[in-house]
């Protein structure tokens, strides 16, 4: 008989394990971003996180019906930080490559992604070629696809890996670098619509290859969590169909970033 209490003990066990009362819901979700990344994320004056990427963040959670809070971490923790359970998503301009998905899930992209060389303003780079910037000091964000795409094409450049693009960005406007490799979107808006980059140009054209610019750029999940991928997916798609993303899109920037079209 005591075996047989332990039995059913055991069934009732794995029975409530495989009930739906384990599954999460989703109506709570962590967002992980930056907050040194604008236009896509950065801390108003206030102190509050801001930016594209929150604003899309705040939009997919109202379709999903959910109660969303945004949690900073710095950039080269951004993965770890998923993985360890301190938030669900990232939703912080982050490319989606092939390194990547093998630590994490990303959902369809959110929007296109490109590089660009910038440089001083009253500076001439006629030639972008390896062997022209061996002697010159090249700067990109540590763990990024600028990073990558400056250590595999400019290996004896001076490279300096930085841990956020405020950093980067001090050291071009103080000469410190001859140039750096970032995304293009921000620093579009950087070297156009603020007063310290108007210190500098973007610099050869956008750099597109998938192996740096990515297949887009995504929210990042971890590899379990399927249905939350899936629930972003199609709530992305909504704000794509009701003019929401494109409302979005206009505060920040003068083209659709979405497709690029």
């Amino acid at each position: 008989m005591k075996s047989a209490k332990i039995l059913c003990g055991a069934l009732t066990l794995v029975g409530l394990m495989a009930s739906p009362v384990w599954a999460k819901d989703w109506t709570t979700i962590r967002i992980g971003s930056e907050g040194a990344y604008p236009p896509f994320n950065y801390f108003n004056t206030d102190g509050e996180l801001v930016g594209f990427d929150i604003d899309i963040g705040r939009a997919l959670c109202e379709k999903l019906k959910a109660e969303c809070t945004f949690v900073s971490q710095d950039w080269d923790g951004m993965i770890p930080a998923l993985l360890s359970g301190k938030y669900d998503v990232i939703l912080a301009s982050m490319s989606i490559t092939e390194e990547r998905k093998k630590q994490v899930d990303f959902t369809d992209p959110y929007y296109k992604a490109a590089l660009t060389f910038v440089g001083a303003a009253d500076r001439k780079y006629p030639d972008l070629s390896p062997q022209a910037l061996e002697d010159m000091s090249l700067g990109a964000l540590s763990a990024s696809t600028q990073a990558e795409f400056l250590q595999a094409n400019y290996p004896d450049s001076d490279l300096r890996l930085y841990r956020t693009q405020d950093e980067v960005n001090l050291d071009l406007i103080n000469g410190r670098l001859d140039l750096q490799v970032s995304d293009l979107f921000p620093m579009l808006d950087w070297v156009t619509n603020s007063e310290d980059g108007s210190c500098c140009q973007l610099v050869g054209n956008p750099i597109t290859e998938a192996k740096y610019a990515g297949e887009g750029t995504g929210m990042a999940v971890r590899q379990e969590d399927d249905e939350l991928r899936e629930k972003l997916n199609a709530a992305l798609a909504e704000i794509v169909a009701d003019g929401t993303y494109k409302a979005i899109n206009a505060k920040y920037f003068p083209i659709n970033i979405y497709d690029m079209k």
